[in-house]
C-alpha cells in the first residue's frame, strides 16, 4: 500500500519553509563569477539542483530552455543564466562532474533539455522522487510533499512563477526566490532524510 502523500490543505497548517533570502542568492555575470561560483559549488559537493524554462504554450512546440539552471548549497544559490556565453564553460563542467552530486525533484525532462541544448549527459544525479518511490510514496512526491513530510513544513509554489518568462536578461525578485528555492528545499530534505550516499539510487 502506497503512503499517501499531504494535501495542499494539510501543508497549508504548517509553518512555512525558511527558504534563502534574496540577499544569499548570486547570480553571476562575468567570467570571475561564475568561476568563483563553480569553485564554491564543487567544494560544497552535494548541492541542490533544478532547471527553469520559459513556457511555450503551444500545443507541438518544444521549449528551447533550460534557460536558467540552479544550484542551492547550505548557505547560497547560484543562478545560471544561459544566455550568458561565459557561464557555460563553468555550467558544462558542473552538470557533468561525478564529484558534484545534484540533487533535485522530477528531473527527467531536465536531462533531456540539457542534452539537447547543450549537448552533454547529465551525470551525478539524484531525483528524490525516486527516493520516496522506493520508501513506498506514489512516485511523484515533489518538492511540496517532501518538505511537508520530511521537514513539516509548507512550501509554496506559485503557478505564475513557474511559468513566467525565465528567458528575460534580467530575473524578478520573486523569480529569484522561486528557482534558488526550489533547489535548496531539495537539498535541506536529503540531509534531513541523512542517508549514507552508498544506499542513494543517483543515476551516474
Amino acid at each position: 500500500m502506497k503512503h499517501p502523500v499531504p494535501s495542499k490543505a494539510e501543508t497549508a497548517l504548517l509553518q512555512p519553509f525558511p527558504g534563502l533570502p534574496l540577499e544569499r542568492i548570486l547570480v553571476p555575470a562575468s567570467q570571475g563569477q561564475f568561476a568563483a561560483a563553480a569553485a564554491e559549488i564543487k567544494a560544497a559537493g552535494v548541492v541542490g539542483f533544478d532547471t527553469e524554462s520559459k513556457p511555450t504554450f503551444v500545443t507541438g512546440v518544444e521549449s528551447e530552455g533550460p534557460h536558467v539552471v540552479q544550484f542551492a548549497t547550505r548557505s547560497a544559490a547560484f543562478i545560471f543564466q544561459l544566455h550568458r556565453a561565459e557561464c557555460l564553460p563553468f555550467l558544462i563542467e558542473l552538470l557533468q562532474s561525478a564529484e558534484v552530486l545534484k540533487v533535485g525533484f522530477g528531473l527527467k525532462s531536465d536531462h533531456g533539455q540539457i542534452h539537447a541544448k547543450l549537448g552533454v549527459k547529465l551525470s551525478a544525479v539524484l531525483d528524490l522522487n525516486t527516493l520516496f518511490q522506493q520508501e513506498g510514496y506514489r512516485a511523484c512526491m515533489g518538492v511540496r510533499g517532501a518538505v511537508a513530510v520530511v521537514l513539516q513544513q509548507k512550501f509554496h509554489k506559485s503557478k505564475k512563477i513557474t511559468t513566467s518568462n525565465w528567458a528575460l536578461p534580467k530575473l524578478a525578485p520573486k523569480q529569484l526566490l522561486y528557482a534558488a528555492n526550489d533547489a535548496y528545499a531539495a537539498l535541506k530534505v536529503l540531509q534531513a532524510l541523512d542517508r549514507p550516499r552508498a544506499e542513494l539510487p543517483i543515476q551516474d
